[in-house]
């Protein structure tokens, strides 16, 4: 026990070394406003990063381009879904997660009213935000579970981010049906649609969105990359500790307004987020077997090495993370 506790307090003091000295820069990117992005903007609100000598940037950029900026060397993290970084590294990318948000899929089927069975999906237009994107990948997962091929029983629509793919749906009416992840998928049903498959519901290890780097940037800057992952577990300790700090947070960036809303959607991340977050090799198995269907290396690939979770273990193993919660 006195190991752990010497162990603990050596991580609090490398911490402290390095904020009183100059802060190091670190670009962050991410994709969307959803609740999956969350502990980035907390971590950010709560000045965690910076409490960690660390001078944090966080970027929005849309679909695909923070992990193309980040290969690109442009950036040096990003939060994106594995259904991403994948199909990237299986190409030959340098890209690894070190540090997991959702391992799990929260998204709802949301279809116009009349569509009330699956068969009922054929023929149908299902809203994606782009073809390569999670909503992409995600939705012909789901497609497949229930019995379907998403090449051939319905047709894909690239519609754009999540308030386009509402309008599309619930407005214009140029689709049949999009995946959409809470709390937005209730104004959809506030419209009249409804609620065909709950993937939150199902059964299905995968490995959502986490804190994606290089192996590069590991290996150039492993302090830095320590002190970053370190302010992502301070900031789920602070998510659960301070709620009002965590909701402002939220409400900023995904722009809510309703105080109901903006609970859901806190008590939501709450429920998924893992105190000690390490990313799921059982989750990117679910995705080697879907994307196998397009990209045959996926066949033989391990999700043991599309992770490095050696600064979550180091936490973990000093009581770091456990003295947390004490």
């Amino acid at each position: 026990m006195r190991l752990i506790v010497l162990a603990a307090i050596f991580v609090g003091l490398l911490v402290a070394v390095h904020t009183a000295g100059a802060a190091d820069k670190l670009r962050i990117g991410y994709s969307g406003a959803t609740v999956s992005n969350a502990m980035l903007w907390i971590t950010e609100e709560g000045q965690l990063f910076q409490k960690n000598g660390i001078d944090s940037e966080i970027l929005y950029l849309q679909t695909t381009l923070g992990q193309t900026a980040m290969i690109a060397g442009e950036i040096q993290m990003c939060v994106y879904s594995a259904s991403l970084l994948a199909p990237a590294r299986l190409q030959g990318a340098d890209v690894v997660m070190v540090a997991s948000f959702l391992n799990k899929p929260i998204y709802r089927l949301v279809v116009r009213p009349e569509i009330r069975t699956v068969a009922d999906l054929k023929g149908k237009r299902l809203g994606i935000t782009r073809f390569g994107t999670v909503t992409d990948w995600t939705t012909r997962l789901l497609l497949s579970r229930l019995g379907l091929d998403a090449d051939k029983d319905v047709t894909l629509v690239q519609v754009g981010d999540v308030p386009v793919l509402l309008a599309s749906l619930t407005a214009s009416k140029t689709i049949d049906g999009a995946l959409i992840q809470p709390p937005y998928y209730a104004k959809a049903v506030a419209s009249g649609m409804r609620v065909l498959a709950n993937m939150q519901e199902m059964d299905i290890p995968f490995q959502r969105t986490g804190l994606n780097t290089t192996r590069k940037f590991i290996a150039t800057s492993p302090q830095l990359v320590r002190r970053a992952v370190k302010a992502i577990i301070d900031g789920i300790h602070l998510m659960r500790s301070n709620p009002m700090l965590a909701k402002r947070a939220i409400a900023k960036r995904m722009q809510i307004k309703d105080e109901t809303e903006l609970t859901e959607s806190y008590e939501l991340l709450r429920s998924f987020i893992q105190v000690k977050p390490y990313p799921s090799a059982e989750g990117f198995k679910t995705i080697f077997t879907e994307l196998s269907k397009r990209v045959p290396a996926a066949r033989n690939a391990d999700g043991k090495d599309f992770i490095d979770a050696r600064f979550i273990e180091e936490l973990d193993r000093s009581g770091y993370i456990d003295g947390l919660y004490r």
